[in-house]
């Protein structure tokens, strides 16, 4: 059976400080204990929607490294139920995340939604590959349209998943999703200007 996301992330030092806050009963027991090593419908939407996620790695010197990953909405992409692949876009040149996967090919996806207030973490190991190796997958993966220099390509392979509470997660929401709010309520404005304007045409009409 596959590992679920809490059989890696509860290791000893972990299930002491559960047993201390008296916790232990929730989360070392079979039920809470989720198979998650196949991507749903649930999760391809949120990965399809993302335009940022948070990519951990860890380095020789045994400190994480936390990288915030952007691009055009779906540039992370499901290529099947166990494997997201993205290209790299070149950036600050410091390389970090790139060269901590040489020495160790286990990461951490942190994707977060926050209008609806939803977060999913991916435990996955990583491939690192030559972009002009696999055209292929870099005509599948590279943003139409998005100006951006391809360096190399990501192949993340799922290991676990888990969704979290949406406890303290403050709704945030983009430039573009609060002018689309902000134009429904400009039309509503305008159709009820309209609507006040044609009822006291109706009125003076009356009093005349």
């Amino acid at each position: 059976m596959a590992a679920t996301f809490l059989d890696i992330a509860i290791t000893p030092d972990v299930m002491d400080v559960q047993h201390e806050m008296g916790s232990d009963s929730l989360w070392q027991t079979p039920h809470s204990r989720r198979q998650a090593d196949r991507f749903g419908d649930s999760e391809a939407g949120m990965i399809a929607t993302r335009d940022s996620f948070y990519l951990a790695t860890v380095s020789q010197s045994g400190w994480p490294y936390i990288q915030h990953r952007g691009g055009p909405p779906g540039f992370l992409h499901l290529l099947d139920d166990t494997t997201l692949a993205m290209a790299d876009f070149g950036g600050n040149r410091q390389y970090i995340t790139t060269g901590n996967l040489r020495g160790s090919d286990r990461a951490c996806l942190f994707l977060m939604d926050y209008p609806r207030r939803a977060r999913l973490k991916i435990y996955a190991t990583v491939e690192v590959l030559a972009a002009e190796d696999h055209p292929q997958l870099l005509a599948q993966v590279a943003p139409a349209n998005y100006r951006a220099r391809i360096e190399r390509l990501f192949l993340f392979h799922l290991q676990a998943f888990d969704w979290n509470c949406p406890q303290h997660i403050t709704p945030r929401y983009s430039a573009q999703q609060v002018a689309e709010y902000s134009q429904n309520l400009q039309q509503r404005i305008h159709d009820l200007e309209q609507e006040n304007q044609r009822l006291q045409q109706q009125l003076a009409r009356i009093g005349e």
